[in-house]
């Protein structure tokens, strides 16, 4: 177990902040100082760093795991620095969601006003600076909902981030799959940017990945950990290990390689289907042409034998 463990801090690229526990202390009054300053107001691209501590990392994992094919929301706890975001804990939220569609309601938001208040109480100042929620097989990106409820709230409770895992790809590969964006404001024209990394969006998500490609831009993610969280990240560890790495590939990852499969030879269909009426199309204007020009040319002989017989 210990050596998975290590496998999976080395997969995900954990650093190790070895003692130094800076990252963990919350500077109320300099907490606020940002919030007057407001620097995300006068750049819309100011946010280009998320780190995450290892602890958040697999709640968040584990939490959308659990919620299978569902998608499940929570929320992040911690501070910024300077255009950096720094996640210390996350909590779940009791809603559930099918494909693109998750939506907090009423109770959501009641309890993460209670959570919050509750967490204040016992000397935890963090405030909530973003939100998660799962993409089950199909892949780390925002859908149309997403950016709306991301709008909202960069709107009313900036500095807000919002992160996007994929559980299914993640017990595929041994590695968190894992994004996080902020939304550009109404109005905006982002400049071109550069091609984002790769990934295989379904068939069925393909139009609503495309359509609000250029309404929000991702931030690097890294992760790290600290002797703070040490004692939680061993008992997470335990249920983390048996509820995702240590269950058989094979057999957790057979509806999720059946799915791709499927998707991709629809993909292939399609694209012989393109290239098909791609070539009749080529055909008939290659067709086309050679009429005129021979039409042309009739014409042109016509003058040309007209002309010789006038003179």
């Amino acid at each position: 177990m210990e050596t998975a463990r290590a496998t999976w801090e080395l997969e995900n690229n954990v650093q190790d902040l070895a003692g130094d526990d800076l990252m963990f202390r919350y500077d109320e009054q300099q907490q606020k100082a940002i919030q007057q300053q407001k620097p995300w107001a006068k750049n819309p691209h100011y946010f280009k760093h998320v780190r995450v501590s290892a602890l958040a990392l697999i709640k968040m994992t584990m939490h959308c795991r659990s919620g299978k094919n569902l998608e499940v929301m929570g929320m992040l706890q911690g501070k910024t620095i300077g255009d950096t975001f720094v996640v210390l804990d996350a909590f779940a939220l009791p809603v559930e969601g099918t494909e693109t569609r998750v939506n907090a309601q009423a109770e959501a938001y009641e309890y993460m006003v209670d959570f919050v208040q509750a967490s204040k109480n016992v000397g935890r100042r963090e405030h909530v600076v973003g939100w998660y929620h799962s993409h089950p097989g199909y892949g780390c990106w925002m859908s149309g909902i997403d950016c709306s409820t991301q709008m909202l709230n960069q709107q009313y409770t900036e500095p807000f981030l919002a992160i996007v895992i994929d559980p299914v790809r993640t017990c595929a590969a041994g590695k968190v799959e894992i994004g996080a964006f902020r939304t550009y404001p109404q109005g905006y024209k982002p400049p071109e940017e550069a091609q984002s990394k790769y990934q295989t969006i379904p068939t069925s998500k393909i139009e609503d990945f495309g359509v609000h490609a250029n309404q929000y831009y991702s931030l690097d993610v890294s992760f790290f950990k600290s002797g703070l969280d040490a004692h939680m990240l061993d008992v997470l560890w335990n249920k983390y290990w048996v509820n995702t790495l240590s269950s058989s590939p094979l057999r957790t990852n057979r509806t999720f390689i059946g799915e791709q499969l499927s998707d991709l030879a629809r993909k292939m269909d399609q694209a012989e289907s393109h290239a098909a009426q791609a070539g009749r199309i080529g055909g008939l204007l290659i067709s086309g042409a050679s009429v005129a020009k021979k039409t042309e040319q009739t014409r042109l002989r016509r003058g040309a034998l007209g002309g010789a017989q006038g003179t």
